[in-house]
This record gives C-alpha cells, sequence and structure tokens, in this order.
C-alpha cells in the first residue's frame, strides 16, 4: 500500500450527537501527526461532485459541543454504482488523498469497504450511529445522546400520563435494531418494550396492563422501536385497543432524538475512535471500523460491522419485565 498523504474526513448516512467530536479529533491527530486534512461535505455525495475543502486545526474549534455535523451528510444512490465510486476515487486523486475516515452506519462502510477494494485506498470507518446496531463496539456515537433525549421525553409524557390516567405508546428509532427502546425504555421505568429483536405477545401485554392496572397503577407506558415486527406505534395501538377498553394516546419521538448537544459520553467515545482512526491509518490499517470494547479502543474488519447481527442482552428485558408488574 503506498504511504499516506493526504486524509479525507466526511460524514455519511443519518447525523447523530457526537459526530462534530470525531471530526475535531480526527483533523486535529492528522495534523499533528503532519497529515493534510480534507473535509468533504455532503458525505459521498461532495466526494463525487468535489465539494472538498483543506480544513485546519482552527476550522475544527468551537464544535465539540455542537449537534449535527459541520460537514453535513446524505445518503449518495450514485455511489452505489460503480461509475459514482470511481468519480470519487478521481477526486481524492486530485487532491493527493489516498486515506479515507468515514464516520456512518452500515451503508456508508459498504460503500468505504467498496471503494477500497475496487481502488486500493486506505479506509478507516467510525460508528456513528444513533441506533447502536454495528458489531464491533459497545456503543456508538450519538447512541448515548439519543437514549438521554428519548428518556426526557418519556419523563415528561408521565407526567401527562399519570394526570390523565391513560397508557402512552412511545415509539422511538430502530427499523432493525431495538437498543433505543431497550435502554430508553428500562431507563424510563416503561411497563414494556417492543423491539425487532423479539416477538411481540400482545395479549400478554394486555393482562401485564390490566394486572397493573388492577394493582393501583394509574398509567403506563410502552416504549415501541419503529421496526417492531408487530408494527409500529400506531398499529400496535389498534391491536391493543381490541383487547382493552383504554384511553390511549401515541406519541412519535422521530427526528428530535438524532439532534442537540452530544452528552459527555459521545464526546468521549467520538473523540478516543476520531483519534484512534488516525493512528490505525498511520500503522498502515485499512478497510476495519474503530470501536469501544469498555475501554479499550479495537478495530473490526469493515465486513463485519453488517454481516455480524449485534444481539440484545435477552436479561435486560427479563429485568425489565420483573421490574415493571
Amino acid at each position: 500500500m503506498k504511504k499516506t498523504k493526504n486524509i479525507g474526513v466526511l460524514t455519511s448516512g443519518g447525523d447523530g450527537p457526537g459526530m462534530n467530536a470525531a471530526i475535531r479529533a480526527s483533523v486535529r491527530t492528522a495534523i499533528y501527526y503532519g497529515y493534510k486534512v480534507f473535509g468533504i461535505y455532503q458525505g459521498y455525495t461532495g466526494l463525487i461532485h468535489d465539494k472538498i475543502t483543506e480544513l485546519t486545526s482552527r476550522d475544527v474549534g468551537g464544535i465539540i459541543n455542537r449537534g449535527g455535523t459541520i460537514l453535513q451528510t446524505s445518503r449518495c444512490k450514485e455511489f452505489r454504482e460503480y461509475n459514482g465510486r470511481k468519480c470519487a476515487f478521481e477526486n481524492m486523486k486530485k487532491y493527493d488523498m489516498n486515506a479515507l475516515i468515514v464516520i456512518g452506519g452500515d451503508g456508508s462502510f459498504r460503500g468505504l469497504h467498496d471503494l477500497i477494494n475496487e481502488f486500493k485506498i486506505q479506509g478507516i470507518g467510525l460508528p456513528g450511529t444513533i441506533d447502536n446496531d454495528l458489531f464491533g463496539t459497545d456503543f456508538t456515537i450519538g447512541f448515548d445522546t439519543a437514549v438521554n433525549t428519548a428518556l426526557d421525553a418519556i419523563d415528561r409524557i408521565r407526567d401527562t400520563a399519570t394526570s390523565h390516567a391513560r397508557l402512552f405508546i412511545i415509539e422511538v428509532m430502530g427499523r432493525h435494531s431495538g437498543y433505543l427502546a431497550e435502554y430508553s425504555g428500562i431507563g424510563g421505568g416503561a411497563e414494556d418494550i417492543l423491539i425487532p429483536e423479539t416477538i411481540t405477545d400482545i395479549k400478554k401485554i394486555c393482562d401485564k396492563l390490566e394486572k397493573g392496572h388492577r394493582n393501583g397503577k394509574r398509567s403506563s407506558i410502552l416504549v415501541v422501536a419503529e421496526g417492531d415486527e408487530a408494527g409500529n406505534a400506531f398499529e400496535i395501538k389498534k391491536k391493543i385497543e381490541k383487547v382493552v377498553n383504554w384511553e390511549i394516546r401515541v406519541s412519535i419521538l422521530g427526528h428530535i432524538q438524532r439532534g442537540g448537544s452530544p452528552m459527555a459520553i459521545d464526546r468521549l467515545i467520538a473523540t478516543r475512535m476520531g483519534y484512534e482512526a488516525v493512528l490505525a491509518i498511520k500503522r498502515g490499517e485499512t478497510d476495519k471500523m474503530v470501536g469501544m470494547d469498555k475501554d479499550t479502543a479495537i478495530l473490526t474488519p469493515l465486513k463485519k460491522t453488517w454481516t455480524i447481527k449485534k444481539k440484545i442482552d435477552p436479561s435486560l428485558v427479563k429485568m425489565l419485565d420483573i421490574l415493571s408488574t
């Protein structure tokens, strides 16, 4: 592999709190070790259409506490095709850039994996997704802040639920992963969580809700991942209404979970990952993702991050079941 000359940094796919901290750490670490760093705007779209600017340490000052991504992001259909990736590679050559740090999720990593193997560049991925669904890391950038955002909403909704003696069904993000629902449901004291990794039993849920009602509970909360196999929050509401005669309200948290200033954990892991990404490039590593195993930075082959399913801890689901009775 050719010696790395210049490094590009981009954010791709859905945004999440902490991405700016990762950008900052990547840029400043690379500059410290003598690399030129180029910020690529609007993800792979910017790499194809030459939206590329050299970054200095001052360009990334004052961003560690900001949500979103200063480099902006996109989902790029062009990059899924070979010709799109070839155009992106030509722009990399234009800037004498043969290494790329990509902050994103599994779709972004698939694109990076293809670019690495087709054009022999050096590439390192950083797990930037609030879903926490990538194998090879305990937590992804943005997950902790998204959980805390959901928790704040659940706490506020519970006040209303108790005041009106209602059942609230709160839908959080997670098309294929239940981590957000699991962590926010446990932290928010929900009566149950509905996630893609487990089979939802509506009758069992209704029996549990009615038992709690008989024992004096004035309100209940269910947290539903948007990708639960039994349906979204409105579909779950219809199914429950067929069994129990309760006043039910639905609250969809949606994209508020993506925004906001990153919490301490996200700032810390994003900073560590950005730093470790440059060290990995310096050592000649490629086609890998930086993750965290407790307090240790680890590297996982990119392909494993989406081909190996990250498992939910079933003991946490059991714990919730016991504590919510």
